[in-house]
């Protein structure tokens, strides 16, 4: 497992291009065969890429955790990016579509990630973060997801949002989580942008083509960076840091967040005649 530290607002304007790149883009997180984890020193997140070929993959806590097992103090949040695969938790299976959600509870001990084929692996994303209780394992397809479209075609950021895990859908301790799918023709996300002091946030693109980038901008208001993101590549955001993206064509990206609460319009909207 890898552990990473981020930089402070006060470090963060005198940062390089690839300083910056090597304290917040996550890349080379789905690797076949393997199960990669990052621990980030915020909220004590961790990021996971899991991808099974031909045997199963078992999620296991390492020495980082100081745990007998991943989810001893923890909860997790699963999304299927690949194509079809199943995961298993204490003997009970379940069947995982691309796009289909998890929801893996605090206490789980056992817990098994395979593809239905090695050459059309499952691309399992995981976001995990402390519990303090243990809420039920919950399974969610795509169309059992809460849908919000947002966005116009004028502002080029037609979308449409799936929440899986929050107050009123899967409930969590603190793990909220979901995915934005832009429709074609639309490149814009999270914009006019915010931060949220209250919480973290991680974003993980994916749903690109090999030709495609996502210009995704981060940093304080009138401090602004942008990072280049490729398919399957996560951007850890503090809460000091705006996060918000443009593609040179149509992407969708995981949100998932962790910290004070768990509103979902909790978020201090930063007007555009601040942005610098």
């Amino acid at each position: 497992m890898e552990v990473r530290y981020t930089g402070d607002p006060i470090r963060y304007p005198r940062m390089t291009t690839q300083e910056v790149r090597d304290s917040y883009l996550i890349d080379e997180l789905f690797v076949p065969g393997e199960v990669k984890l990052v621990y980030w020193g915020v909220e004590r997140a961790i990021v996971g890429g899991i991808v099974p070929k031909a045997e199963a993959l078992k999620l296991e806590a390492g020495d980082e955790l100081r745990a007998n097992y991943f989810a001893e103090r923890r909860e997790i949040g699963i999304i299927n990016t690949g194509d079809s695969g199943c995961i298993t938790i204490d003997g009970t299976v379940y069947d995982m579509a691309h796009g289909d959600g998890l929801y893996i509870g605090r206490g789980s001990q056992a817990i098994s990630f395979e593809s239905l084929s090695a050459d059309s692996p499952a691309c399992y994303y995981l976001l995990s973060y402390p519990a303090h209780a243990a809420y039920p394992t919950t399974h969610a397809k795509k169309s059992d997801a809460t849908a919000v479209r947002l966005g116009s075609q004028e502002e080029c950021n037609k979308r449409t949002i799936y929440k899986y895990i929050h107050p009123d859908g899967i409930k969590s301790c603190q793990l909220v989580m979901g995915f934005t799918e832009l429709e074609p023709g639309n490149v814009w996300n999270t914009m006019p942008a915010h931060t949220h002091e209250r919480r973290t946030e991680i974003y993980l693109y994916f749903d690109m083509d090999d030709n495609s980038i996502v210009f995704h901008m981060m940093g304080m208001p009138d401090e602004t960076r942008h990072i280049i993101v490729r398919n399957q590549e996560a951007v850890l955001s503090p809460s000091w840091s705006l996060h918000s993206g443009v593609g040179t064509s149509k992407y969708t990206f995981i949100w998932g967040m962790g910290g004070e609460n768990q509103a979902f319009d909790d978020m201090d909207g930063i007007p555009m005649k601040d942005l610098k």
